[in-house]
């Protein structure tokens, strides 16, 4: 599709972004950095975008400028753009069922890029040098758009104070888990007036019980998934009454269960024992290579951490299993405070949405070019993507809300696409149509 065509949208939107962000010098090459970031190229780092943005080269150095003094430079308020841009995929976004959390990580070769570090990606699959980012999307099954990114500093970063400085951390940044910036992402979110809707994560935060218990005080219903080791107490358990206190003993009343010889049982192992016949073959996502199919299971069960010291179990809640065929036993398991008639393709289907944050992090690195950016600051980091997801959310409410026709692609009289400089009125954005095999200028 030509930008041409979406010239007054994009400005719209632009400027509902970033109006009173400071100068309107400064907003005007925030403008451009998204312009930049939408365009066709291989690469999205400051340069080449430059060379696209003007029509003459002579013109690159100071378009580099200016989107370097944007990025690195300028100080404005991603949380106020981040803020900007949930309220608007809230509000225009159609379908939206979840928030999802998410972390993705960033490959790097060297050691001075900030918060880069030896350390676990679940995007790479495997420990690596790299950077990692937690953050948090509106999703339904067609649609998703981030609303709030943040950069995990490890502690061996944290101690050094030298390198910090070199890197730009804000001084009153201080160390965070995970799980804590996972947790300030949600809190400001539903302060901003995003609404409490379904909540889907990994195990990577699924398995941290004090977090479930925030998502549960936050008001927001689950699906996270945990590890098959997690023990829990199978369907139709009896809790035990508190024994009473002996005649005489002073003293508060007992509050620990006494639990004799009944034990939780893994999840993974309370899944294998199941009969042939509690597993259902269900389908989910309508992906670029069609509908996915595997095995599932659904039960009522206690979490059971803590029996060993009398605590209760949790209340009832799902345990969703699944079992690809071709697996030797169950392969994923999740936990849901949904209610307890939910049916079970309902269950699979919610919690296979994470699958969009999946595609979403295909585009916005692919497309928009998320892991692009070559600085070594936080402001810089943290200013690249929020601008990658202010370009990303434009381009999700166009497709959700104006599906381009598979002609929108074709340049209008054939010709091959111009590899160099490109004017303004034949600049290129990705439909970003599912399953549409993008061709790209460099």
């Amino acid at each position: 599709m030509q930008l041409k065509r979406l010239e007054g949208e994009l400005a719209s939107f632009l400027e509902s972004m970033f109006s009173g962000l400071g100068r309107v010098e400064r907003r005007r090459a925030m403008d451009w950095y998204v312009k930049g970031l939408l365009l066709e190229g291989e690469s999205k780092s400051i340069e080449p975008m430059a060379g696209r943005l003007v029509e003459q080269p002579s013109e690159k150095e100071a378009m580099r400028q200016r989107l370097q003094q944007c990025i690195g430079g300028s100080s404005w308020a991603d949380d106020e753009v981040m803020r900007r841009l949930a309220l608007k995929l809230e509000a225009d976004l159609p379908s939206i069922e979840a928030l999802v959390l998410d972390d993705t990580g960033f490959p790097k070769k060297g050691k001075h890029s900030v918060g880069v570090a030896r350390q676990y990606s679940g995007t790479l699959g495997r420990t690596d040098n790299c950077q990692v980012a937690v953050s948090l999307h509106l999703a339904g099954e067609k649609v998703s758009g981030c609303i709030g990114m943040r950069l995990y500093l490890p502690a061996e970063w944290m101690a050094d104070s030298k390198r910090l400085s070199k890197a730009g951390v804000p001084e009153d940044v201080k160390f965070k888990t995970k799980r804590d910036i996972a947790l300030g992402l949600i809190e400001r979110a539903l302060n901003w007036g995003v609404k409490r809707r379904l909540f889907l994560a990994d195990c990577g935060y699924g398995n941290d019980i004090e977090f479930r218990e925030e998502l549960t005080r936050r008001g927001l219903p689950y699906i996270v998934g945990i590890r098959g080791d997690s023990v829990v107490w199978p369907p139709g358990f009896k809790l035990p009454p508190i024994p009473p206190k002996p005649a005489g003993m002073s003293g508060p009343a007992r509050t620990r269960y006494r639990f004799g010889e009944a034990k939780p049982v893994a999840a993974q192992k309370l899944a294998a024992d199941l009969p042939p016949a509690a597993w259902k073959s269900l389908s989910w996502g309508d992906g670029p290579k069609g509908r996915k199919r595997s095995r599932f299971a659904a039960l009522r069960i206690r979490i059971g951490h803590g029996h060993s010291i009398g605590l209760a179990p949790g209340d009832e809640q799902w345990l969703l299993c699944e079992w690809p065929r071709r697996e030797e036993g169950p392969t994923k398991f999740h936990l849901s405070t949904m209610p307890a008639d939910t049916p079970l393709k309902q269950l699979v289907r919610l919690t296979k949405l994470r699958w969009r944050v999946e595609r979403y992090y295909q585009e916005l690195k692919a497309e928009v070019g998320l892991d692009h950016f070559e600085g070594r600051t936080w402001r810089g980091f943290h200013h690249h993507a929020t601008l990658c997801a202010v370009a990303h959310g434009f381009l999700a409410l166009r497709r959700a809300l104006f599906p381009p026709e598979p002609s929108a692609l074709d340049v209008a009289d054939g010709a091959a696409r111009a590899s160099t400089h490109s004017a303004p009125s034949d600049w290129h954005l990705p439909a970003l149509q599912q399953g549409h095999p993008l061709q790209s200028s460099a």
